[in-house]
């Protein structure tokens, strides 16, 4: 009954809820309102007592730092099933094999199950606490949903809903003035995702290469396959790798749709290139020049000047996220 499989649906659920919050930032000002700096809040997988612990050590030349404020870590707290979003038992379904496109494999519905999750920010300035929390609510109402690859082995990519539950707050301000402060809020989510058993080996006797269905005729069959497409291909939202594919050739401003290049031999129509803080996504090219949609990935068109580094999305960006119980959230800032 019980064979091995491994389809890491719960850890790219991890990976997908703390993605969602990978680019928070907040800004600072100076008294004329005018922005000094902008910072991007680290997100780290691990319980709140962890934090909690270190934000707690003595800052003394013997031992190791605090750590810096803001910041934000979560953790999956629970598992249950759903018996609301309950299939039959039996029902099966197939899909095509994603490797070579020609198998047609047979998997039996997926059981849903709902996990929980606690995102929890820690500042000590009330105003960073506001700013990266405006920057969450809108999102989720009370849902917001994700696209995740389930099974790779036929690309069954399904949205998972993430509903907001729950906020608390907590200002642990004891002591005297030399203690310092915490000002913390707990975000609790659940996310509605569903678990898939084994897919068929191409030994196994659900494999099935052709259906053929007889004409009144009975002497031609049609050979019918199960064509499935899916909308959206999970894929890394900026370049990890850091390496310059190429540069612009002139200035781009926030409102150009068309972007020269120095060299276009390495970027193809449909891929995604990284410009500074902006994603863009390339849907066609003539030589050298680029027609982008702008600002894709919830990032925000600017200016780039000519010479500006031109990073190329690719899936070897994927395998630069660090493999642990840390789900590539490792949280060594400090």
């Amino acid at each position: 009954m019980f064979e091995y499989f491994y389809n890491e649906i719960l850890r790219k659920t991890i990976i997908a809820f703390g993605s969602l919050f990978n680019e928070i930032k907040i800004a600072k000002v100076d008294e004329s309102n005018n922005t000094k700096s902008i910072t991007k809040v680290p997100l780290a997988y691990g319980p709140m007592q962890k934090f909690l612990a270190r934000l707690e050590q003595s800052p003394d030349l013997n031992k190791p730092v605090q750590l810096t404020l803001p910041r934000m870590s979560f953790e999956m707290t629970g598992i249950s099933y759903d018996p609301g979003r309950k299939v039959t038992t039996a029902q099966s379904f197939l899909a095509q094999s994603k490797s070579d496109g020609k198998d047609i494999r047979k998997l039996y519905m997926p059981v849903p199950y709902n996990v929980t999750f606690e995102l929890s920010i820690y500042t000590k300035i009330n105003d960073d606490m506001l700013q990266i929390i405006e920057q969450i609510l809108p999102y989720f109402q009370p849902q917001y949903s994700v696209t995740v690859d389930l099974v790779d082995q036929i690309g069954e990519t399904r949205d998972i809903p993430v509903i907001l539950d729950n906020i608390s707050m907590s200002d642990e301000y004891e002591g005297d003035f030399t203690k310092r402060r915490a000002l913390i809020y707990t975000l609790s989510f659940t996310a509605k995702t569903y678990i898939f058993g084994p897919t068929s080996t191409s030994a196994s006797q659900d494999i099935i290469k052709k259906v053929s269905i007889g004409l009144v005729s009975g002497a031609e069959t049609l050979q019918r396959r199960r064509e499935v497409s899916y909308v959206v291909t999970p894929t890394a939202t900026k370049s990890y790798s850091e390496n310059d594919t190429t540069t612009t050739a002139k200035d781009v401003t926030v409102s150009d749709t068309r972007i020269e290049v120095s060299d276009s031999s390495l970027i193809t129509e449909g891929s995604y290139i990284t410009i500074g803080e902006e994603t863009l996504k390339v849907t066609s090219k003539d030589s050298n020049l680029l027609k982008v949609t702008r600002g894709v990935y919830g990032t925000s068109p600017s200016e780039h000047v000519s010479g500006s580094g031109v990073k190329l999305i690719t899936d070897e960006d994927n395998d630069l996220i660090e493999f642990g119980d840390n789900f590539g959230f490792d949280g060594d800032f400090v």
